[in-house]
């Protein structure tokens, strides 16, 4: 049973960044306990079991019978299903939906009677918590609790603050004059995809991307990714909010739809490449550490954007 090792606690109560592995097979065996949190198709779930089936997989849902449920019941794996909405119905009502605070009474309850039902069926704490298209925030309880053995993908370079939902960091990327879009995979913390990262995808080049959608099927993007560089340019934008205020319907959804095509994109080359890859070639394989903000794979230290296949071959 895995519960907290002494470096572990040391981390939590007092702060002390020491170097220590993420995961270590040489203790804990080759078998790891991992604990997917879905709310949807769970396509990242099942490309991270397609690379490695051997470990022991609990999927967990907030979503009762949804389509990465049914995934898992193929593979045969455990699931547990607990829907966060009673739970969060007071909040709801008190802040409004959309505005419930990441740390509310509420959430910190569901969290905590989640964890109980995760840690009831491993029988202790899981080795990793991998958010696979998780859809509610994490509050501090649980990143207090698993730090630093909570994982998620996010499509963009958050190392440069392109944060936001779905094709958000896209339209992030285009607007400062990237000519390519990355995942990154990277540990939990207590921020809005602020952790550490330990993995970035590929780059994805964003011109070839529209060009290859738009020879398949949508035309006019590659105009429209002119229009908005040069529309871009000439009206000082600087954020993703001065285009949404000074960009006309007709551009905003130009710009929805180019960013649509590179977040699918991406997801295929991007976060279906690197979440396994992290999961089953580093971590499993107890080449990742971490102190403080720094991580090191095979004890060298890593860049702010964490292990670049590109980089790497």
């Amino acid at each position: 049973m895995r519960g907290k090792d002494e470096n572990e606690v040391a981390w939590d109560c007092y702060g002390e960044f020491m170097k220590r592995l993420v995961y270590d097979p040489t203790k804990y065996g080759a078998r790891m306990k991992i604990v997917c949190f879905v709310s949807g198709f769970g396509t990242n779930y099942r490309e991270i079991v397609a690379r490695n089936v051997n470990h022991h997989y609990i999927v967990f849902t907030n979503r009762p019978g949804c389509g990465g449920v049914a995934i898992a019941r193929a593979n045969r794996h455990e699931v547990i299903e607990l829907s966060h909405i009673p739970y969060l119905k007071a909040a709801r009502r008190r802040y409004g939906s959309g505005n419930i605070p990441r740390n509310c009474p509420e959430r910190t309850e569901y969290e905590q009677k989640l964890c109980a039902l995760i840690e009831s069926r491993i029988g202790g704490e899981p080795d990793l918590v991998c958010l696979a298209g998780y859809d509610q925030w994490l509050s501090d309880y649980i990143v207090d609790e698993y730090y630093p053995r909570i994982l998620n993908v996010h499509p963009g370079d958050t190392t440069k603050g392109y944060h936001g939902l779905h094709w958000i960091p896209s339209a992030k990327a285009i607007l400062a004059g990237d000519e390519v879009v990355r995942s990154s995979l990277f540990f939990v913390d207590k921020g809005e995809d602020t952790g550490p990262v330990l993995v970035q995808s590929r780059p994805l080049n964003i011109l070839q991307t529209i060009n290859r959608a738009e020879s398949a099927s949508s035309q006019g993007l590659s105009k429209a990714l002119r229009d908005i560089a040069d529309f871009t340019r000439t009206h000082d934008i600087e954020t993703y909010e001065d285009f949404q205020e000074k960009a006309g319907r007709e551009l905003l959804g130009m710009m929805e739809i180019i960013c649509r095509n590179l977040q699918e994109a991406l997801k295929v080359s991007g976060d279906w490449e690197i979440y396994p890859f992290a999961v089953h070639d580093l971590i499993a394989q107890g080449r990742v550490q971490i102190a403080g903000r720094k991580v090191y794979v095979d004890g060298e230290e890593m860049p702010a954007h964490g292990y670049r296949a590109d980089e790497n071959e």
